[in-house]
Parts: structure tokens; sequence; C-alpha cells
């Protein structure tokens, strides 16, 4: 009788530890972290508008196109050569899908630089 009491265990034993082997090997496969198929990372809608930026003398222009289906805000910044002109940042501008604006700004003299900044709309 001896015997099959030991033969018991050894049995009972050994199946916890293929149970203890099986359960995290079971989840790995379930979660699909060696099947190659990592999910891909959800790429963002294009959004933005294309701008093209003027400088002629002390005036700056710039058109703003908006290809895609969201809403874009776009905002002039001009800086200026002379220390004394007061550097600008335009009102943000809607722009909506399929439309053109005009922005424009001048500085007393010259302009150093001018560019755009977009920012999506809210919802």
């Amino acid at each position: 009788m001896r015997p099959t009491r030991r033969r018991t265990r050894l049995l009972l034993a050994a199946s916890v530890v293929l149970a203890a082997l099986a359960v995290p090997l079971g989840v790995h496969v379930a979660t699909g972290a060696d099947s190659g198929t990592a999910a891909a990372p959800v790429e963002p809608e294009p959004a933005g508008s294309e701008c093209r930026t003027t400088i002629e003398g002390s005036r700056v222009v710039a058109y703003c196109h908006n290809p895609y289906p969201s809403t874009d805000l776009v905002q002039l910044h001009t800086e200026c050569v002379r220390w004394w002109d007061v550097d600008a940042d335009g009102a943000a501008v809607a722009v909506a899908p399929g439309r053109t604006v005009r922005l424009e700004d001048r500085c007393w003299k010259e302009i150093a630089t001018a560019w755009v900044s977009h920012r999506p709309a809210p919802l």
C-alpha cells in the first residue's frame, strides 16, 4: 500500500508543476507576444495647413491652404529687424478643410523673420 501513496503523491506533484509551467506559457501565447504580429501603433490622421510666406520690404503675407479633413488654427508671427520696432503675433485664424486664408502683418522698417505656427482646432 505504501508504493501506491508514493505514486499518487508524485503524480499529484508532477501535475502541479506542469500546471504551474503551463499557465504562464498559455498567457504568453494568448497575448501574442512571440507571434510576430504585434499590434501596429495607430497612426495619427494627417492634419495641418500648407503655408507660403512672402516678405517684401516691411510687409509679410502668408497664404495657408488646408487640404485635410480637420480644421487647423494658424497664426502669423513677425520679428522686426529694429530693436524699437514691435514684434507681433497675429490672431489665430481657423482654416476649414479645403479652404485658403490670407494672413498679413508689417513692421515700420525691415522684417527679420516671419513664420506661421499651427495647432489643431478644438472640437
